[in-house]
Formats: structure tokens, C-alpha cells, sequence
């Protein structure tokens, strides 16, 4: 655990050379280390993904969290921004691999980079580190309760996202999932058909299923938040980077 960290907002260079916020977080001082993408909910760039990118700083990692509502409602807070993307159809899947793969890249161009970088995602933010440990060239992806991997959003959504099912078979790193036996979305059934799609392509993956959960049960400032099943996930993270980031 390191005790001396910084962290703050910087700007980077995202897809079509647009500069969008992120927010970095990393420890000042140790030996050199491995990063961590943090993709956040649909919900947006909020307080509690801010929260838990220091997390990763504080576990030893250098950490960014692109802001991938920055164009839709530059400056905003959190909810309007959201409000904003859903209104445009959510984040295009090419635009968030080039705003992911440009934090990517920041991180390897630390000074205190080891040069192994991981993406972690919740809601929408893990089907995106799902999709991105396909398209992207990092070591690890963990998916925190990702929806619409394997179906399309209802048109009621607003969201103008393609399954990505057949992207798996071009998955390039051990990957992390995490959910709820509660959930609607996905549901167990929707886990167990990822799980087999992974298995049947030979992808390195482990999953882990909570029966006491359901959606979002990571967020401690939402009533979903359910505290057994977060510091077991908690630690199986940990754990999983520890051993993909040394």
C-alpha cells in the first residue's frame, strides 16, 4: 500500500486527436510499476470512479480515467453528461478504443511504467474493457458486470450498440469477470453463455459470480452497493494484477 500519492485532472490526446479531461492518479514515489484504464459507468466520470482510480494508485499503480463523455457535454457534471451521451446513442465503440488506447499509452509513457497496463470496466465500462482487451494491446481486462456484450440494448435505451460476441475470438489477454447472481443485466444465463464462448475460443478468463448481488454492487454510494460480494471482488482484482502487471 503507498501512502504518498498524486492525482488530478490532465488532458490527453483521445480519438481524431480530439483533447479530452482524464483524471490520473499514481504513487510519487517506489519501483517502477504497472497501469490501470479505468472505464467508468454509464453513468459517467463521477466522484466514485475518481474514487476508486485512487484505489488502484494507492495499491501501487499508476491509474487514468478518461472522461469518455467529454465531447458530448464538455465541462458538465457527471449526470448531464451521461443525459448528453445517451441522447447521441452512448459512445461509439471506435471512439472509446481510440480514447482507451490513448490512456493506455499515457501510462506506458511514465517514467515509473513497467510497461503492463490492465483495463478494468463497470456497467457499460465492462463490456468497453472487454472490447478492449480484443482490440487493444494490454496484458489484462476486467469486466465488472458488463452489459450488452452478447445481445443488443432494447431500443427503449437509447443506446446504439452491436453485440460483440464475435470480437472474443480475437481476445488478447487473461480477462477478469465479475457479477451478480441478481442482475438483470446480464443475467446468470447471459454469464454462463460468455463463459462458454470464452472456453470454446481458448481465452484465458476466470469468472466469478456473487448470489447475494445484483447490478452495481461495487457502488458503495448506491443502494445496489453489497459489501461481502465488493471486498471479495475487491480482492480477487487485486489479486489478478498482482499477477498480470508485475
Amino acid at each position: 500500500m503507498r501512502d504518498a500519492l498524486r492525482a488530478g485532472l490532465i488532458t490527453i490526446t483521445g480519438a481524431g486527436g480530439d483533447a479530452i479531461d482524464a483524471y490520473l492518479a499514481h504513487p510519487i514515489d517506489g519501483p517502477p510499476t504497472g497501469g490501470v484504464v479505468v472505464i467508468h459507468h454509464m453513468p459517467g466520470w463521477d466522484a466514485g470512479t475518481k474514487e476508486i482510480t485512487r484505489r488502484f494508485a494507492a495499491w501501487g499503480y499508476a491509474a487514468i480515467c478518461p472522461n469518455l463523455h467529454h465531447r458530448d457535454a464538455p465541462g458538465a457534471d457527471p449526470d448531464d453528461a451521461a443525459a448528453a451521451s445517451r441522447a447521441a446513442g452512448g459512445v461509439p465503440d471506435e471512439r472509446m478504443l481510440g480514447d482507451v488506447g490513448a490512456a493506455v499509452e499515457h501510462l506506458r509513457g511514465l517514467g515509473s511504467a513497467n510497461g503492463r497496463v490492465a483495463t478494468i470496466g463497470y456497467c457499460s465500462g465492462g463490456r468497453q474493457s472487454l472490447l478492449a482487451g480484443c482490440r487493444l494491446p494490454i496484458d489484462a481486462a476486467v469486466d465488472c458486470y458488463g452489459a450488452f456484450v452478447l445481445s443488443s440494448p432494447p431500443s427503449a435505451i437509447g443506446i446504439d450498440w452491436d453485440p460483440i460476441g464475435d470480437a472474443l475470438v480475437d481476445l488478447r489477454c487473461p480477462v477478469l469477470g465479475l457479477f451478480g447472481d441478481e442482475d438483470r443485466n446480464p443475467t446468470p444465463e447471459e454469464v454462463a453463455e460468455l463463459d462458454e464462448l470464452l472456453t470454446r475460443h481458448g481465452k484465458e478468463h476466470e469468472f466469478h459470480s456473487y448470489p447475494d448481488a445484483g447490478h452495481g454492487f461495487f457502488s458503495t454510494d448506491r443502494p445496489a452497493y453489497r459489501q461481502a460480494a465488493a471486498v471479495d471482488g475487491w480482492e480477487k482484482v487485486r489479486a489478478f494484477f498482482g499477477r498480470h502487471l508485475s
